[in-house]
């Protein structure tokens, strides 16, 4: 129940602060967003505030801002159409009603001739008494049809309407805000539980490691590696990682005098690719600092930017296959362990997978918000839009793929996991 409980909450965060990206900055551009959701299929829970609502759906699989515009959103009346129309004060219809069995006060029943509910907002017809009318329609009118009641969307309000930098900011905030989600969960690990110093001090030489056969000892500070300064552990990783077979000249530090050694990395066993280890441990003491804390944020989320880019890299170049990659199922397990570990190794996983949901958001690929920032690109460079048919075609094989290696990630994470 601990784990369903850490999946929920992390996977919840993280869908609502992807989808909050998109939802702040297309109200910011005036864009009517009709709902706001969390997960995906059948809803579970639904509130209506002003004019959208926010939905709770079964699948804990993603979830989405639904903008006017959007997916066959606009509504049309066509000629021949018998309509019941509800007027304000002003003689503006304020609800048009498609189901003339549903009974108001004052409806005044007519057949359309035309209509347009978009840019100049009126409706024209013949009334029961067969006259002629043309009604203009208010900007916040409602149309209900089968007892569904649809906000209408005048084309000032539609996604396609706006600029292309809004247009391109208001997707490009979904995957920002992953990443500013991560920079303030590592600055809260730090705020809570202290930064580390990251000084270059072995705490721990394995046993028959290269490390230990060369005579380094714990409490060894390493102040120079292959004739180069050596000022954090991250260098000293960095260093040893990157000379897998090398021997490599250190100098440190063993109760103020200093001592030289040769160690030559061996090659990970635990690491798909070839990186070099001595056979040290780190545990870095931790300090309170509230402005290094924000650093560290920084630092860490930049960090796992790098680390999760340089992975995809080799996903691209083969070097992984796509058994490495892992779906909802196996970040379940992944958390499942993780969470063994406490609260803090949690919360760094959750940044870690905040910064992964951005990125993989980012790739070009079609239906992904990458995929839709490349069609405002070639908008840009175009100097007009591509043709909403043959983007919404590209975007509809892309879901269909996406959805194929979902399903492959999925059974390779039940086969991985379960038998």
């Amino acid at each position: 129940m601990e784990t369903v409980l850490a999946f929920i909450i992390i996977f919840g965060a993280l869908v609502f602060f992807h989808e909050f990206g998109h939802f702040l900055f297309a109200k910011r551009a005036g864009i009517l967003v009709r709902e706001f959701a969390i997960g995906m299929g059948p809803k579970i829970l639904g509130l209506t505030k002003g004019e959208t609502v926010y939905t709770l759906r079964l699948l804990p699989i993603g979830g989405y801002v639904r903008m006017a515009g959007e997916d066959m959103d606009t509504i049309h009346l066509q000629a021949g159409h018998r309509i019941g129309v509800l007027l304000d004060k002003d003689g503006l219809a304020k609800k048009i009603i498609m189901n003339q069995k549903t009974m108001y006060p004052d409806i005044l029943f007519m057949e359309v001739e035309e209509a347009d509910l978009e840019k100049e907002l009126y409706i024209k017809g013949y009334d029961e008494d067969d006259q002629f009318v043309r009604i203009g329609v208010a900007r916040d009118a409602v149309v209900e049809e089968n007892g569904k009641e649809t906000i209408l969307a005048p084309y000032d309000r539609q996604f396609d309407s706006k600029s292309l930098g809004h247009r391109f900011m208001t997707i490009l905030a979904g995957p920002l805000f992953n990443f500013i989600l991560a920079f303030f969960i590592f600055t809260a690990i730090g705020l809570m539980q202290g930064i580390p110093t990251n000084e270059p001090v072995i705490t721990e030489v394995t046993e028959d490691s290269p490390a230990a056969e060369a005579g380094m000892q714990n409490g060894d500070l390493v102040t120079e590696i292959d004739g180069k300064a050596i000022g954090s552990w991250n260098e000293l990783v960095e260093a040893v990682q990157d000379n897998a077979g090398n021997p490599l000249p250190f100098k440190v530090e063993r109760d103020g005098q200093p001592l030289d050694f040769t160690i030559t990395p061996e090659v990970s066993e635990q690491s798909p690719e070839k990186v070099g280890v001595i056979g040290v441990l780190y545990r870095s003491p931790l300090e309170k600092d509230v402005l290094g804390s924000f650093a560290y944020g920084a630092e860490q989320t930049v960090f796992w930017f790098k680390e999760i880019f340089r992975l995809l890299g080799m996903l691209v170049t083969g070097q992984f296959t796509i058994d490495a990659l892992s779906g909802p199922v196996g970040i379940y397990k992944t958390t499942e362990e993780v969470a063994k570990y406490g609260i803090f190794t949690l919360m760094s996983w959750a940044g870690m997978l905040s910064i992964n949901l951005g990125i993989m958001n980012l790739l070009p690929l079609p239906a992904l918000d990458g995929g839709r920032l490349m069609f405002f690109i070639l908008e840009g460079i175009r100097g007009k839009p591509v043709d909403r048919q043959k983007e919404g075609m590209v975007h509809f094989v892309g879901i269909m793929l996406l959805m194929l290696l979902m399903i492959v990630v999925t059974w390779n994470d039940i086969q991985k996991f379960f038998f």
